[in-house]
């Protein structure tokens, strides 16, 4: 009894390892993402099809995009569980290569990016941006009498005709720091406190601010390309226009960056190498998102645009000292009541 016992265990030891360590076996990445899933997911599996590299997602919510990714990794900084951080924005990957949670790692595709696009020190990397534009409804109002100078929008003549994200979170949060850099702490906060008297639509993401638009629930509003292209497709009735330079008319990229400790960095590295590559900075052109690739020998690359007044790709969203500005502008935005 005893030696079939022990036979039995030593099978099912075998079985054990064949589902649990083959996955031990297998190369593994992890990747936390806070791009849509719609559009980062194809993207991350033609990379497993490509390299037989298993990779395992964690993406963030619209309502939090980034922040939660981003408290995340700090929660876990002695421990990591992340190899490579993709997200959507620029600001927050600074702040974490501030705070010592990144690892500096030059890919091949890096010397592609114009300086601008990419850290000093090697611990992240710029590609394929989004504009932060005005997206209006074409039924309510002209492209003419659109205000694109934001601090219109606390005319009483536009009450209760704007909407924003709740400013907390994502693209949102780095617009809101890039005006605390230009304007400093005491004009946003005016800014802000007037904004929300003039009754501003706190919205739970950038689509949702899209969305509000094209239904004709607001007349205009903050958002990205990306989230304003979907709509333009589906045959909504919106545009778009870049606000004023002093404004906020920004460019966002994304950023890619190699976590410091992470577990399996060669996998990460390769990962990273991939999403700098040519082919996806073209995937994201040609998608929905309609993102702009930023690699110089990618300027020419089609996009929707290239119409839009004021265009640039070099009008990058740069923000001095991100590790201390974010923590003093989300107090500014506690305090103009835009969590309500």
């Amino acid at each position: 009894m005893k030696r079939a016992i022990a036979s039995a265990l030593v099978v099912l030891t075998a079985i054990c390892a064949a589902g649990c360590g083959g996955e031990d076996e297998t190369p593994t990445v992890t990747v936390y993402t806070a791009l849509d899933r719609v559009h980062s997911e194809p993207i991350l599996k033609d990379f497993e099809r490509r390299t037989g590299i298993r990779v395992r997602c964690v993406y963030d919510t619209e309502a939090a995009k980034t922040t939660g990714l981003i408290n995340r990794l700090l929660a876990r900084r002695d421990h990591p569980d992340c190899d490579v951080l993709w997200n959507n924005e620029s600001l927050q990957t600074q702040r974490l290569a501030a705070t010592g949670l990144l690892a500096a790692y030059t890919s091949s595709q890096a010397k592609r990016f114009a300086p601008a696009y990419r850290d000093d020190a090697g611990r992240w990397t710029g590609f394929a941006g989004r504009l932060r534009v005005i997206i209006y409804n074409t039924d309510l109002i002209d492209a003419t009498d659109v205000p694109t100078r934001l601090t219109d929008w606390t005319d009483p003549a536009w009450r209760g005709e704007a909407a924003i994200a709740r400013p907390f979170y994502g693209t949102t949060l780095t617009h809101m720091a890039v005006l605390h850099d230009r304007w400093g702490a005491e004009r946003l906060e005016s800014f802000l406190e007037a904004l929300r008297a003039n009754d501003v639509a706190l919205c739970d993401g950038n689509g949702h601010v899209r969305d509000m638009v094209a239904a004709g629930q607001r007349t205009f509003g903050l958002t990205d390309t990306d989230d304003a292209l979907g709509a333009m497709r589906d045959g909504k009735p919106v545009a778009v226009l870049l606000p004023d330079p002093d404004q906020g008319g920004i460019l966002i990229p994304n950023t890619v960056a190699l976590i410091a400790g992470a577990p399996h960095p060669e996998a990460g590295q390769q990962l990273i190498d991939y999403l700098l590559s040519p082919d996806v900075e073209r995937r994201l052109a040609a998608s929905r998102s309609g993102q702009i690739p930023l690699a110089a020998d990618l300027a020419n690359v089609e996009t929707p645009w290239r119409g839009v007044a004021g265009y640039d790709r070099k009008i990058v969203a740069t923000v001095d000292a991100p590790a201390k500005t974010i923590p003093l502008v989300i107090d500014i935005l506690t305090a103009a009541g835009m969590d309500e």
